[in-house]
């Protein structure tokens, strides 16, 4: 016979060794629990299992005082083909207890079952066998394919949690010794071990219906708080909506004072118009009669008139633009008064769909509360398994029908559950999608009321320049009466700028003629008064010829 390659028959134990070892790590793991600690008899196994995979055909290096035959080497080497591991290699070369490279070793791989990287880190290594041939042999197990297959099987080491403390732990002085016991099991020990994997499958679908209904709680108590915030917001836009109504009416009431008030006006202007125009027509009759000299004043007079009554026209036409502008407002006001009953409808619609929505959560706890006591008769019935553990053989295929009965029924009432909250979604969009809606229209109310107080702000401006022409237009009609003959008047037309600063005349600069020279002024150039031999009474004047009477006054004193 021909004889076999001693380190392929040392690769082939290693790795028969790795599969037992991780096989029964998992499969312990998940019967007692996932969170494993250093104690764990099955966990130490598996790292004196994996030094002795790593130390196969390592090189042994030589140095000034002994021969150094180390793992940390290689694994060291993995901090640069793997940037996620520098901050293990930094963490274990900061422990304080650690002396030797093996120690360090050791605890790297602790780390590395802790974070679930193991197979990464190891699969990045025995990529580079050209950086590996520096520590290990040709015929090592890292450098064949027995290698990649422990790594293949190191990664259903991701379902296991581990909770390892690495500080205190004496890693420098360990023995690394496989037991060959733990792997050589007998019929007891693998019916006993069937067992308690049905009954983690158990205790694992408790937990799921546990925590399945807790998500059902926490989804029901989120639903209650959006319900209760949508009433907040419908009692607020309902106190929004009575604030809306009380300004409308206090609008209503200032739009009537104001119609009074303008009403008020034009009488008393029409009035005042009237007494001033009978006034000059019999001022002017006396004129003719006595001198006809004073025929030109009196068309010039009738002029101004003509120019008067024209402003009064346009008075009036303004008036009748600001009536017609109340007029849209008012029916500005009926269209809100349209938006506000609509919007009271829709509340009202509003009101009615959170009604159903509390029958549906109604009906969604009530559902709840029939699974809770199925989880209740589940309970009982993991709770009598426990007690009757002897009797479990006989058992088991009245629980497993009893379990499939139970996942039934829980899927039936998921996809119940499901539809429901799917229903209630929809119902809950369309309600935020008017809940949007109501608040644009209110925001559009409040733009409307703004420029409804610009407009009246706008009407007392006008009324305010009416009232500035009525001052003016008696003004006007004083100097009017106050006209004397024997000047020589120049007209309106020919004169565009003041005789004295030049300045051009407009609406704001006014024309005034001197009682003196006859000539044309601006206000401030003529706002003096004196009398004159033609008339006892002091009448306007301009500033020159102020001063030259002034100075006659004063010269003609002894």
């Amino acid at each position: 016979m021909a004889t076999k390659d001693p380190t392929a028959v040392e690769r082939a134990n290693l790795l028969n060794m790795a599969k037992l070892s991780i096989k029964g790590l998992i499969e312990s793991a998940l019967s007692f629990g996932r969170t494993l600690d250093s104690d764990y008899p099955p966990l130490q196994q598996f790292f004196v299992v994996m030094e002795h995979c790593l130390k196969h055909g390592l090189k042994v290096r030589k140095s000034f005082l002994s021969y150094n035959k180390t793992i940390w080497g290689p694994l060291e080497l993995v901090e640069k083909l793997y940037p996620e591991a520098e901050e293990i290699g930094a963490s274990v070369r900061d422990l304080p207890g650690l002396k030797t490279p093996l120690g360090r070793a050791r605890a790297w791989l602790r780390l590395a079952l802790m974070q679930k990287k193991m197979a990464d880190y190891l699969r990045c290594l025995i990529i580079q066998r050209d950086l590996l041939s520096e520590f290990y042999e040709y015929h090592a197990l890292m450098m064949e394919e027995e290698g990649a297959v422990i790594v293949g099987l190191l990664v259903g080491l991701n379902v296991i949690d581990a909770n390892l403390c690495v500080k205190g732990e004496d890693l420098d002085s360990q023995v690394g010794v496989i037991d060959f016991s733990m792997y050589l099991k007998n019929e007891e020990d693998i019916g006993n071990k069937e067992r308690n994997v049905q009954i983690a499958a158990i205790l694992d679908q408790k937990n799921y219906v546990e925590e399945l209904n807790r998500q059902l709680n926490s989804t029901v108590s989120s639903l209650h708080s959006r319900v209760d915030s949508l009433e907040k917001s419908n009692t607020k836009l309902i106190e929004e909506l009575a604030i809306a109504k009380n300004n409308i009416i206090k609008l209503q009431e200032e739009n009537h004072q104001l119609r009074s008030e303008n009403k008020l006006i034009l009488m008393k202007t029409q009035q005042h118009l009237e007494v001033t125009k009978v006034d000059v027509e019999t001022e002017l009759q006396t004129y003719k009669h006595s001198r006809q000299g004073l025929d030109e004043m009196y068309n010039e007079a009738r002029r101004q008139l003509r120019d008067e009554s024209q402003l009064r026209q346009d008075v009036e036409n303004e008036l009748a633009v600001q009536v017609s502008m109340k007029h849209e407002i008012e029916l500005a006001m009926k269209l809100l008064e349209k938006d506000i009953h609509e919007k009271q409808d829709t509340l009202i619609g509003l009101r009615q769909q959170l009604e159903e929505v509390k029958a549906i959560n109604i009906e969604m706890y009530q559902k709840l509360q029939g699974s809770e006591d199925g989880l209740k008769e589940k309970n009982e019935i993991i709770a009598r398994l426990e007690e009757k553990t002897s009797k479990i053989t006989a058992a088991m295929k009245q629980l497993e029908q009893r379990l499939q009965q139970a996942e039934k029924a829980q899927m039936e009432i998921e996809d119940e559950d499901k539809k429901y909250l799917q229903e209630y979604q929809s119902k809950f969009d369309s309600l935020q999608k008017q809940i949007s809606q109501k608040e644009k229209q209110l925001v559009q109310l409040e733009t409307d009321l703004k420029i409804e107080k610009e407009w009246r702000q706008t009407l007392q401006e006008d009324l305010q320049k009416e009232k500035d022409t009525v001052s003016h237009l008696k003004n006007e009609t004083q100097q009017i009466i106050t006209l004397k003959k024997g000047l020589v008047w120049l007209k309106d037309k020919e004169a565009t700028h003041c005789k004295l600063c030049e300045k051009e005349f407009s609406l704001s600069k006014r024309k005034h003629h001197c009682r003196n020279c006859g000539e044309i002024f601006c206000n401030a150039c003529s706002d003096n008064e004196l009398p004159l031999p033609s008339s006892p009474k002091p009448v306007r004047v301009c500033d020159s010829c102020h001063a030259l009477l002034i100075q006659r006054c004063s010269s003609n004193l002894p």
